[in-house]
């Protein structure tokens, strides 16, 4: 079954820093990750594609993350960066496309889990910015905390024309005891019980205790996701490379594997390539070379 990995990012500490690299337990990560440091690890484990997403909120990321694409064949899509409340938010998003790599630009993302607002994302200019993604076509990656999640699910009906992907599972309390489990879960619901929003089935391993996760404590929060949006609504993310902090490559996709084995095949291929391919209109794979 071919593979899309619908959420991995790169960075060059030496071009800028990435500031949420901080502190002795993020060391492992405070370096440079290359598109050349995934390929074989992505080769090796049956990825066909990939999408990058962005990092940091400068304007001088995204045009980087789209030149990576045009030169790599691996990457197929970018999730970009753009100051959704500037009034020419429109434009912006038209001036990407122009670049080198534009037609690889597929989505949005903000750091909402960075506001102090719990409603960021129902601010006017936000919701007018939202407004001119959906006008392009692109997505809208949501990174968001437990409790940025009802906003979201208002944000998601107040432009129904949107595409919201919610990243990480909302980032719920893994760690935590299980009892902390139902709140999430009923905000999570709430969310996907709109028809445009879909969720990515990445970043467990690390809000999981790193050092002692199991498939068996990933799990409940697989199930409850796997429940509220369904296969067709749910895709694979390695969060390569911030999962090394947990877990290898291969590691995290053995444990999304895992977590979704006891579903048919056109459900799996749904979660592991299909809505991925979708939600943000990836091209296929490049024809094979011919072989003697």
């Amino acid at each position: 079954m071919n593979v899309v990995d619908a959420h991995h990012h790169v960075w060059d500490v030496s071009v800028r820093d990435q500031e949420w690299i901080s502190g002795r337990a993020m060391a492992p990560i405070r370096r440079s990750f290359g598109i050349d440091d995934l390929t074989p690890l992505a080769r090796a484990a049956g990825v066909r594609a990939t999408v990058l997403v962005q990092t940091v909120c400068t304007v001088e990321e995204t045009p980087e993350l789209l030149t990576l694409a045009a030169a790599d064949n691996l990457v197929a899509g970018v999730v970009g960066w753009t100051d959704l409340t500037a009034p020419g938010v429109a434009d912006t998003l038209c001036a990407l496309r122009e670049l080198p790599g534009g037609h690889r630009l597929v989505g949005v993302r903000h750091q909402v889990q960075s506001e102090p607002d719990p409603r960021w994302l129902l601010r006017p200019d936000v919701l007018r910015g939202l407004a001119a993604v959906a006008e392009a076509g692109l997505a809208y990656d949501l990174v968001v905390l437990p409790h940025q999640l009802p906003a979201a699910a208002v944000a998601a009906a107040g432009v129904p024309g949107l595409t919201f992907v919610l990243d990480h599972l909302g980032k719920p309390p893994v760690a935590s005891a299980p009892a902390e489990l139902q709140p999430w879960a009923r905000a999570v619901r709430a969310l996907a019980a709109h028809p445009n929003t879909v969720c990515k089935l990445s970043g467990l391993v690390t809000e999981a205790d790193w050092s002692s996760w199991t498939v068996a404590v990933l799990r409940p929060w697989a199930d409850t996701v796997l429940d509220a949006f369904g296969p067709d609504r749910l895709m694979f993310g390695s969060d390569w490379p911030v999962c090394n902090l947990a877990a290898g490559y291969a590691e995290v996709l053995d444990a999304a594997r895992a977590l979704t084995g006891h579903l048919g095949e056109e459900e799996r291929r749904a979660v592991f390539e299909g809505t991925a391919t979708r939600v943000y209109g990836l091209q296929g794979p490049p024809p094979r070379e011919a072989t003697a």
